[in-house]
């Protein structure tokens, strides 16, 4: 390789490790007000999902069509089978440098199918963010819906579009089922990908939705934890109408949760990734510079030996 290239491939490799270097500075913020709100907001979430744990052994809340589950139908003629689909919603985010985060989704979203025994007709996404929808879009699979460029400071309510599109074909029948997948936020460096049942509601996933919320270390530690058993409660003014009003909102706040676990992952993940390769850059810029001098000195050297050799001869 000449002088020029090396000299060329190491201007290169120095541009490189600035873009790296300022997408690390920008991913470094992102990352700390994306897991403060997701810190902050288990607290809420455990409560809020307590409240329905609470309630799951009431009369009220059994007979709801939410924690209902659809058993399979089969046709009269020819026992053809016939069933209604599930719903995934996946949250994957719209940009790349992130390491491994959005193929991790993914990967599980795609064994959780094959162990479900789901084919394509049998799922309808619903995908937060593009990584996602467009994976499974170009794959053949049904995406209801596709929502781009979500931003950091989405709200609660803002998750009503996913929430009520679920509700929506769940009470035309249409689905008898809804799982969550995202990537859990564990640490800046671990983040972990999980599946959450959202429909049909049962104890058993409640409280799985709450183990999975609580930290193993820190402030938050052992909150919503405790053995929840079904009281009796006196509910005003009818307990149809808190109820309805209730699960849904309960059932928001789970899909909301796992949207602020994920951005925390998504930046933690970024910023992780825009470091491996800066230090990377700056590692190889090195190798190149120790080239770029070993390979200029041998020809200083080179020189030299010739201009030697040619004054001797002159002699």
């Amino acid at each position: 390789m000449a002088l020029k290239d090396i000299k060329l491939k190491i201007v290169s490799t120095k541009k490189t490790s600035t873009v790296t270097r300022a997408m690390e500075a920008v991913s470094a913020v992102k990352m700390r007000k994306a897991q403060e709100r997701a810190l902050g907001g288990r607290a809420y979430a455990a409560a809020a999902l307590s409240i329905m744990e609470r309630l799951s052994g009431s009369k009220e809340i059994e007979t709801h069509p939410l924690f209902k589950t659809r058993r399979v139908l089969h046709s009269d003629v020819g026992l053809t089978k016939s069933h209604m689909k599930t719903a995934i919603v996946i949250m994957t985010s719209d940009k790349g440098l992130a390491g491994a985060l959005n193929s991790n989704v993914i990967r599980a979203t795609e064994e959780e199918i094959r162990s479900r025994e789901l084919s394509k007709d049998d799922v309808i996404m619903l995908a937060i963010g593009r990584r996602g929808g467009d994976y499974f879009l170009n794959r053949g699979y049904v995406v209801r819906e596709k929502h781009e460029n979500v931003s950091d400071d989405i709200s609660e309510e803002d998750m009503h579009m996913i929430t009520d599109r679920l509700l929506e074909m769940h009470e035309k029948g249409e689905i008898g089922s809804a799982l969550l997948m995202y990537m859990n936020f564990l640490s800046t460096f671990e983040q972990k990908p999980v599946v959450r049942q959202l429909i049909p509601i049962t104890p058993e996933t409640i409280k799985e939705m709450v183990a999975g919320i609580v930290p193993a270390k820190g402030k938050y530690t052992g909150i919503g934890q405790g053995e929840m058993r079904p009281n009796a409660y006196t509910i005003e003014p009818d307990a149809e109408a808190v109820v309805k009003v209730l699960v849904p909102r309960l059932l928001n706040i789970a899909v909301y949760h796992g949207l602020l676990e994920g951005k925390a992952s998504e930046h933690s993940a970024r910023m992780v990734a825009m470091k491996s390769a800066t230090d990377k850059a700056k590692e190889m810029t090195k190798a190149l510079t120790r080239k770029f001098n070993k390979i200029r000195q041998a020809s200083i050297t080179r020189e030299v030996s010739e201009i030697t050799s040619g004054i001797e001869a002159m002699k």
